[in-house]
């Protein structure tokens, strides 16, 4: 069992910050076209808010008038 000290605990702690630097590199190389393709996920994200909005609209127009009929 290794002894805990200041000694191991910032190399422990360099290590970690390394690590995840690192991984960090690696997880956004991956992720294909993030920065070509900027244009077309806020796009969908658009669409997406477009078609919710129209949603709720839809509802609350239809639970309107389904009110008024009673």
């Amino acid at each position: 069992m290794a002894l805990m000290n200041k000694r191991n605990a910032l190399l422990g702690w360099t290590v970690w910050q390394i690590g995840k630097r690192a991984a960090k590199r690696k997880v956004k190389a991956a992720v294909p076209g993030r920065a070509d393709d900027s244009t077309k996920s806020s796009k969908s994200a658009v669409a997406a808010g477009i078609a919710t909005l129209g949603g709720v609209l839809w509802f609350w127009r239809r639970r309107r008038s389904g009110s008024d009929e009673s």
